[in-house]
Formats: C-alpha cells, sequence, structure tokens
C-alpha cells in the first residue's frame, strides 16, 4: 500500500467504505509510518499502538456487522496534548503535567469517538501552548518534514508536522494566536481556526481563555471541512460554546461561489515581509481574479497594535489560568521546600518552561494594581477597536486575504533567545483571535529554499462555510497541496 496517510479524507472514506482497504489496514499503515520516520521529526508525545489497533478492530467488526458508522469511521486522527482524554496522560509538553491522566474526555474527543474516528496518538506542542516553533516543549523539539534544519511552527507544530510527513491524514490542534495556521504553513498543510465558540474549549487545557480555539489540521481543504464539521457543534458545558446550528461543510465545498469579493489590506504587507511570501500570496489572489472574483482594498488601521495588545491580553488571562498549578491539587510537587510558600514557588519553578514563566511574569504585572488600568484594560479597548475593523470590512467583502507568516519556516535556534522576534511571527495570525473571526492557512507556493508558503483567508464570524469554499475555490486550480516532502526515515527491522 501507498503511504495512505497521504490521502485525501474522501477517498480513505471511499476505500474504507467499499471494503479496499480496512480501518486495521489504515491505522497499521499510519503506526508503521510513524515507526519508520518520527525518530527524525518527533511529532509525537505518545503513540498507544494496541489501543488504536484495537480501535480499529472494533470499527472493522461493526462495519462487518453492518452497523451505521460514524462520518469518520476508521481515519486516523492525531490530537494535540493539551486536549484531554480519559485515561490518557495529557501533559500540555509540560513537567508540570508530566504524569496527569484525565479521568475525563474534551468535549472534541467525545465527538471523534462518536465519529468513529481512531484516535491514533498524542502530538507535542510548545510547552501549555506558548510558543512559535514547538522548541518550548520540555520534552523533544519537532523538526518541520520539509527540512529538519527548521521549525515547523508552533504551538501546534507536532500535529501539523504529522500530516505534512504523512503519519496521520487528519489531526486536531488549538489555536490562541496562530498556533495552528502558523505551523499549517510552515509545513505546507491545511489549517483552520474556526470562530471563537464554533468548538467546545471544554477539556482543552487552558492557555488564554478568551482566544483559545480547537481546530483541524489535514492534506486538503476537504479534510479540514470533514475534521471541523465533526468538532463543531454546541456544548453546554462551555459558557462561551454557542447555539446555532452546523452547515454541512463537506457537502457545500465544490459549489460555486459567485461574485466573491477578496479584501486586501495595505497593512498586512509592510516592512518585514519576505519578497518571496509576498509575491506567492499576491499570485493567489491572482488565481481568484481570474476565476472572477473581486478583489477590493480594504483597511485595518488598528492592526499594528495586534501583537502590543495579544501580549497583554493572553499572558494575563495565562497568569490567572496557571495560578492553580501550585503544587496542591494536581501536577508537579517539589520533594525539597520548608514551608508552604516555598513549596508553591519551589514547584512552579522546577516544573514551568522559561517561556511560561515569561509569560506568566508578563500577565501578572499587567493585572497587577498599579498597572492594571494602563495596560490590561486599555489592550481590552483597542481589542475592540481590532474587531470593529475586521467588521466593518467584512461590510465590503467576503473573505480577507493575506500572508500567513511573515518569512517560511525558520531554523530551529534562530529566534528562541529572542522572545520579541518569536512574538512577531504571529503578526498576521493574531488578529483573527482577538477578533474571534475564523481563519484557515493553505499552501500558496514555495520558497526557492523548497519551504512551503501559506496564504491565509479570514471571513466574518460564523462564515466557515464560505471560508471553506473559498479555500478550495483556490485549491481546486492550484496543485500546492499535492507537493509531499521527503522524509529521511530509518528501517524498524
Amino acid at each position: 500500500m501507498t503511504t495512505t496517510a497521504f490521502l485525501n479524507t474522501p477517498e480513505l472514506l471511499d476505500q474504507l467504505q467499499s471494503g479496499e482497504v480496512t480501518s486495521t489496514d489504515l491505522v497499521t499503515t499510519c503506526l508503521d509510518r510513524i515507526a519508520k520516520v518520527d525518530d527524525h521529526i518527533g511529532a509525537f508525545l505518545n503513540v498507544d499502538r494496541d489501543a488504536a489497533l484495537q480501535q480499529a478492530v472494533n470499527i472493522d467488526e461493526r462495519r462487518q456487522a453492518g452497523e451505521t458508522l460514524g462520518p469518520l469511521a476508521g481515519v486516523p486522527v492525531a490530537v494535540k496534548d493539551n486536549i484531554c482524554a480519559n485515561g490518557t496522560r495529557t501533559t500540555c509538553a509540560s513537567r508540570m503535567l508530566e504524569e496527569f491522566v484525565p479521568p475525563y474526555d474534551a468535549h472534541v474527543i467525545q465527538l471523534l469517538r462518536q465519529a468513529d474516528a481512531v484516535l491514533i496518538g498524542r502530538t507535542n506542542l510548545d510547552e501549555f501552548a506558548m510558543g512559535s516553533s514547538c522548541e518550548n516543549s520540555a520534552f523533544q523539539s519537532t523538526r518541520n518534514p520539509w527540512d529538519t534544519e527548521r521549525t515547523p511552527g508552533g504551538s501546534s507544530g507536532g500535529s501539523a508536522a504529522a500530516v505534512a510527513a504523512g503519519m496521520t491524514p487528519l489531526s486536531i490542534g488549538s489555536d490562541t494566536g496562530g498556533s495552528i495556521r502558523q505551523p499549517a504553513a510552515f509545513c505546507g498543510v491545511v489549517g483552520m481556526k474556526p470562530t471563537y465558540g464554533r468548538v467546545s474549549r471544554y477539556g482543552l487545557v487552558a492557555f488564554a481563555s478568551s482566544l483559545d480555539q480547537i481546530g483541524p489540521f489535514a492534506n486538503d481543504v476537504t479534510g479540514a471541512a470533514f475534521l471541523l464539521e465533526a468538532l463543531s457543534g454546541h456544548d453546554q458545558r462551555d459558557s462561551t460554546s454557542i447555539d446555532c446550528p452546523v452547515p454541512a461543510y463537506s457537502q457545500t465545498l465544490d459549489q460555486p461561489l459567485g461574485g466573491l469579493r477578496i479584501g486586501i489590506a495595505k497593512e498586512h504587507f509592510i516592512e518585514g515581509l519576505d519578497a518571496e511570501v509576498e509575491q506567492a500570496v499576491h499570485a493567489a489572489v491572482d488565481v481568484y481574479r481570474s476565476l472572477g472574483a473581486e478583489v477590493k482594498q480594504v483597511t485595518l488601521p488598528h492592526s499594528q497594535y495586534c501583537v502590543a495588545v495579544y501580549y497583554i491580553v493572553a499572558p494575563s488571562e495565562a497568569s490567572s489560568n496557571l495560578a492553580r498549578y501550585d503544587g496542591v491539587h494536581y501536577g508537579h510537587r517539589a520533594t525539597d521546600f520548608e514551608n508552604m510558600v516555598d513549596m508553591y514557588s519551589a514547584s512552579r519553578g522546577e516544573a514551568f518552561g522559561d517561556e511560561v514563566k515569561r509569560r506568566i511574569m508578563l500577565g501578572t504585572y499587567a493585572l497587577s494594581a498599579g498597572y492594571y488600568d494602563a495596560y490590561y484594560l486599555k489592550a481590552l479597548k483597542v481589542r475592540r477597536l481590532i474587531r470593529q475593523d475586521f467588521d466593518r470590512a467584512f461590510e465590503d467583502v467576503d473573505v480577507i486575504a493575506s500572508p500567513v507568516t511573515p518569512t517560511p519556516a525558520f531554523k530551529i535556534g534562530e529566534l528562541i533567545d529572542d522572545p520579541l522576534a518569536m512574538y512577531l511571527t504571529d503578526m498576521y495570525t493574531i488578529s483573527a483571535n482577538l477578533a474571534g473571526t475564523p481563519g484557515i492557512s493553505l499552501p500558496c507556493g514555495f520558497s526557492s529554499d523548497g519551504l512551503p508558503i501559506g496564504l491565509q483567508l479570514q471571513a466574518a464570524p460564523f462564515e466557515e462555510e464560505r471560508l471553506l469554499r473559498a479555500a478550495r475555490m483556490y485549491e481546486r486550480e492550484a496543485e500546492w497541496h499535492t507537493q509531499r516532502p521527503s522524509v529521511p526515515s530509518h528501517s524498524t527491522s
């Protein structure tokens, strides 16, 4: 069998339903692929081969018995290791939660089980999803399948790399400031952040609660549509979950999207943007023009403040959310301390990495009594202005096209000692989280070094159906998503 995980989701589902391939065949192929190449990539923190195969066998038996199966029956899905699954260690790539085993499933895990997907493994991330390179993991660095000297992006780097390297056809990640879209762009796959509230956050270990969203990775837009359809829906356990119908994304993808209006913001094409990235994005917009889309200029005047606002709001919420890790309730506890205060500080000092500590300190400072109004309250006011910019823009256009990242994937170690430069790699993605809008990254070219370049499309809140159709419209014309990296492998014999 060829590397089946590189096939798109409809092809896999057709083969499974026809009996050409069994779920056991497919899962075995993916597990063997992981065994051969992941030593070079480091996408997975944990793979339970026996449990994954047992899920596949159960699905095959039910299919053979004529039972009605879920929409993703037998398809492997990898899960970012900050999403809780009952009985499965969930570490957030942190020493703090190295031994944490949740007693419950996240809502999205429940939905994947209902869809009869096979949960194939847990993927690496920047610790507590704080980072843009997957170098902040306490356990390992993940490498980009296109060039193993380069980062896959972050924080969902493991989920993106797993799909790009053909280890799984689908995966899920979380996106707080670009943590799905940026690694998707770096790894040459499709990644999508839904509207805030479209997918339940119940069971997602919180980083910044007003920004976090769970979303899909796939080889192509169709796979992302299938997976988003399975993940979406109201959950009363999440007070921010929106109770609105979930469109049949996978069924409407190829319907004509006449009269499409695409917005281009001058604020997205500024100093610091790599020339090859700019050229690839403009070439993608030209494809839309050739298909009859109207391209219009829009303005997002407050976008220049996005990075500053994000790095006040997100660390402030992180400071609050991570206060629970105190060495008492759960998580790491120091063994050498003199009193309770010493135990708190020792436990947190030992178990949190440098980037997590940095963000906790930034957030605690911004929330402190003397600085709350000057920093946090002001950031919330500017956040509202950023959302209003998008609201006004979407009165005139259906989607906004932009780069995903200022450059293609950078080298491992290149930015790790320069936090500000690292933070600026998310300058084009942060706005969607601050505004709560959906955004998608899809491949639109390669650099002269052979590195993938991503196109970002954003739409108005809860316009995922239109966003996916617009993305698919480009994908049908351009074949960038069919390009695959040549990943080193080793013999398992």
